[in-house]
């Protein structure tokens, strides 16, 4: 491995391969990520190779349903309901 490389730690990322957590590293020359513990490397997907995955954000019909606003009513703890307004 070229150490001249500029690489970064991705917390909290777990290796693929071995399992290890906190052992891989973007290396953003070569643009693949890398585990330091198993010698495991994986390049970039291409952008079009991916699909989008759906989500609320980009399905338009997600963005047409909004909910109803709802009154709250907050209730002080320390008065007896008994004690009424009757």
């Amino acid at each position: 491995m070229n150490s001249s490389h500029r690489r970064r730690f991705i917390a909290g990322a777990v290796c693929p391969r071995c399992g290890a957590m906190d052992k891989i590293v973007w290396d953003m020359d070569a643009d693949r990520r890398e585990c330091v513990a198993c010698d495991f490397q994986e390049a970039r997907p291409q952008a079009d190779s991916v699909p989008e995955l759906k989500t609320r954000v980009n399905r338009a019909s997600a963005r047409l349903v909004e909910t109803q606003a709802q009154p709250v009513r907050l209730m002080d703890p320390t008065i007896d309901a008994s004690d009424g307004d009757d």
